[in-house]
């Protein structure tokens, strides 16, 4: 297989606080990789500094084999690298369908023609298509979330980077965002999803990345790197011999 993404000791630091430290991992093209770590241990830090709001320190990320690390936020969204943010916020006064039609004209600079289609299109995947005049600002938890996953997928992205899109939903929500997500995959695209539900990533995921501290230190199949005892100890609490 062939990276599509790839950190290479990335180093992130506010000070004493440090948020990326010495990170180094890939993404393979059409792969889905769950990254879980406990809160402050800086997974949408990690989002970020992929995306450019932030830069890093040092290190280099490359996408399809190119440096970007010196590219801006806009210019990575047009490459395809596109996320959904932990709380969805939404152009509240807007409806479903136009907070699409922003993401597909300004992230992806398509025409109004093929904004359209292309919205219309996702929405129907992400099961939002009978609500599409809907103003965004009425929705409830699980349509603003499955907003936040469309308005993301109207930016065209080869990444797709998901920052906790399944917190707070009931079981059966999860359950439906779960088969949307899988739905998505089938498209080829290469996910990166933070998530605290870790089920939910286990149904989903082929990869999982633990981090702590900025620092990755646990990676491989899922539910060995759930067994593992550093994830035991690190993310979950419970002493090694409990």
């Amino acid at each position: 297989m062939t990276a599509i993404l790839e950190l290479s000791n990335v180093q992130k630091a506010y000070g004493a606080i440090v948020v990326a430290d010495d990170q180094s991992w890939a993404l393979e093209k059409g792969e889905a990789l769950g990254v879980i770590g406990p809160n402050g241990a800086g997974k949408t830090s990690m989002f970020n500094l992929v995306t450019g709001t932030i830069a890093a320190d040092k290190g280099r990320i490359m996408l399809d084999g190119e440096d970007i690390s010196g590219w801006s936020a806009a210019r990575r969204c047009r490459a395809g690298i596109a996320r959904s943010f932990q709380v969805p916020q939404p152009f509240a006064a807007m409806t479903i369908f136009e907070n699409t039609f922003v993401a597909a004209t300004q992230g992806a600079g398509l025409s109004a023609h093929a904004a359209e289609t292309l919205c219309l299109d996702v929405l129907a995947r992400t099961g939002l298509i009978a609500k599409a005049n809907v103003i965004a600002g009425s929705l409830t938890l699980l349509e603003r979330k499955r907003l936040e996953l469309a308005r993301a997928m109207c930016a065209r992205p080869r990444i797709l980077l998901l920052d906790e899109i399944a917190g707070g939903l009931t079981e059966h929500e999860c359950h439906a965002l779960i088969e949307t997500i899988l739905g998505l995959r089938e498209t080829g695209i290469s996910i990166v999803w933070i998530e605290h539900v870790v089920h939910a990533l286990l149904a989903v995921v082929d990869r999982l990345m633990v981090i702590d501290f900025g620092r990755k230190i646990a990676e491989g199949e899922p539910r060995s790197v759930m067994a593992s005892q550093v994830v035991r100890e690190i993310y979950l609490g419970i002493e090694a011999d409990a």
